[in-house]
């Protein structure tokens, strides 16, 4: 700033209001320290101004190693929404969230000096670490289930979403809903056997065993090579769409019409499920809502007046079920 200063032959207070647009610099002044700078290539230094207003305007986001669509979009849309609200953003990959790797993460991310953090913790474990995190650092967990351990808690509604795809196969006339579950340590999964369960039983309607995948097309294949076998299935809600994706495949090798003998649902609607043949129902997730939601929540902590918020919170954001080719009434 010093060399700004010289070559624009201001003081380098001068250059200071400049960059901050202080508008008491006149207007020829401050087109001499512009080309200063343009000529010096002159870049602020973001974390010593940080140091100086004890303000880094960076957030840390703890996610995890994943090529999964929905925990993917959702730390996309944290980080739109981060962009959106004047902060940069420091992301901890892990390549499994557990506790201790989460409690890692977010000791490495508060040396960086940010100013709070975003973890996703879609899984049982990673959840249990909301209990232990430090102290005065704010911290919004993302699908991390109920917010007991005192940290606000944002995520899609699960269950509801879980309860729109079987109330939508019921209301078409078919008797039950068989689910290709995910994994159990994951919370989403489970939220989601929980919505197709109470959907069926408010129905009155028989509760089949559960079929559990691994999230991957590879699992729903599996599952639908089993499902083909059995006369008396006629609905089928996935609980993601590339589990989906693979029991189109086993169904149509084994040479079971969709949706004339089996109707599908998927969730996420991921960008290719309107392209697959027959074009997917599905259960969309907003996740650019989920980003804003979660900054909003974040930055009500980091402005609370009396230092950082622990009342806990949850903001759930409704899904919407997206009715396409997949669905039709019973034939069989």
């Amino acid at each position: 700033m010093a060399d700004v200063a010289r070559l624009a032959g201001v003081s380098h207070q001068t250059v200071s209001r400049v960059l901050n647009n202080h508008p008491n610099v006149r207007p020829e002044t401050r087109d001499r320290v512009l080309v200063a700078i343009s000529e010096l290539n002159y870049r602020r230094n973001a974390l010593a101004r940080g140091l100086v207003r004890r303000r880094s305007r960076v957030l840390g986001v703890v996610s995890f190693d994943t090529t999964l669509f929905g925990p993917a979009s959702t730390l996309y849309g944290i980080e739109r929404a981060a962009r959106a609200a004047g902060y940069w953003v420091s992301i901890a990959t892990l390549e499994r969230i557990d506790r201790a790797g989460v409690l890692a993460a977010v000791d490495a991310l508060a040396e960086q000096s940010v100013e709070g953090v975003i973890i996703i913790a879609p899984q049982l474990e990673a959840a249990g670490a909301l209990y232990s995190l430090p102290a005065g650092l704010p911290a919004v967990a993302v699908d991390a289930g109920s917010p007991d351990g005192g940290a606000p808690v944002v995520g899609i509604d699960q269950v509801a979403g879980a309860r729109l795809a079987v109330e939508h196969l019921l209301a078409l006339g078919h008797r039950t809903v068989w689910h290709i579950a995910g994994p159990p340590d994951w919370l989403e999964a489970r939220d989601r056997v929980e919505g197709w369960r109470g959907a069926l039983h408010d129905a009155g309607r028989p509760v089949p065993a559960t079929i559990r995948g691994d999230w991957s097309a590879r699992s729903g294949y599996a599952a639908g090579q089993a499902l083909a076998r059995q006369a008396d299935v006629s609905a089928v809600f996935a609980a993601n769409d590339q589990m989906a994706l693979g029991l189109l495949r086993a169904l149509h090798e084994r040479g079971v019409r969709v949706p004339g003998e089996i109707s599908v649902v998927g969730f996420d609607d991921i960008p290719e499920a309107e392209f697959l043949i027959p074009p997917l129902t599905t259960v969309r997730q907003d996740f650019d809502e989920v980003g804003r939601r979660s900054m909003a929540a974040l930055l009500r902590l980091l402005e609370a007046v009396d230092g950082p918020d622990t009342v806990s919170e949850v903001a759930a954001v409704a899904p919407t079920l997206i009715e396409r080719g997949s669905t039709a009434p019973p034939t069989r």
